[in-house]
């Protein structure tokens, strides 16, 4: 496995609050509140670097140059759908951002992505690209995802996960070298059936209430 391309975001606050959705206990509705404010959490790393410019304006005391974003504003791509889990909690910090939608599901006989939704904001080559997903497990959906981005125009795009398998790491790294991964834990690695281990099972499902 290649970390070369991996920020592993192990925040003490991050580290608690994934204990807790790790818990086979955890009902759905605090499932989903944690993932929104670790996502909020990890947002702040994944974002550190924006372009800033300078615009003047007028405070209480004095005129001053005070920074700004500058460029387009930034687009994060849910895949669906466990991806809204990500997407909510980084609305919130900047709810401006442009927003669109994969919908991928994973064949459980394959473990390959079907596809069924693919919609994203226009000028998706000027814009900085955030495409969420908790688990990075096979990597197969999240490389297609990355695939169907490229083949729209993204050209800056970074990958946020929850939870990560070392498998996905590597699998991910050599279809698209050029994609940094940012993610809460690595952990061991995939059972026969393509869940992460320890991991916290299925994300959506346990989003939702589903099975």
């Amino acid at each position: 496995m290649n970390k070369q391309n991996v920020t592993l975001i192990d925040h003490p606050l991050i580290k608690h609050k994934l204990t807790f959705m790790r818990d086979k206990e955890t009902p759905s509705v605090v499932f989903r509140q944690l993932l929104r404010e670790i996502s909020t959490l990890m947002a702040y790393e994944v974002l550190r670097d924006l372009p800033i410019t300078t615009r003047t304006i007028e405070t209480p005391l004095q005129t001053m140059n005070a920074p700004v974003l500058d460029g387009k504003k930034l687009a994060f791509i849910s895949i669906l759908r466990a991806g809204n889990g990500l997407l909510d909690g980084m609305l919130e910090l900047v709810p401006s951002a442009r927003v669109g939608h994969v919908g991928l599901y994973r064949d459980h006989e394959t473990l390959e992505p079907v596809e069924y939704y693919f919609k994203i904001p226009q000028k998706i080559d000027e814009r900085l690209v955030i495409a969420v997903d908790p688990m990075l497990a096979t990597a197969n959906s999240a490389i297609a995802a990355i695939a169907q981005l490229k083949k729209a125009g993204a050209q800056n795009i970074r990958f946020v996960c929850l939870l990560a398998a070392p498998e996905g790491i590597a699998n991910l790294g050599h279809h698209h070298p050029d994609i940094p991964i940012y993610t809460a834990a690595i952990d061991e690695c995939l059972n026969d059936k393509g869940y992460i281990l320890p991991g916290l099972g299925d994300a959506g499902d346990r989003m939702y209430g589903t099975k």
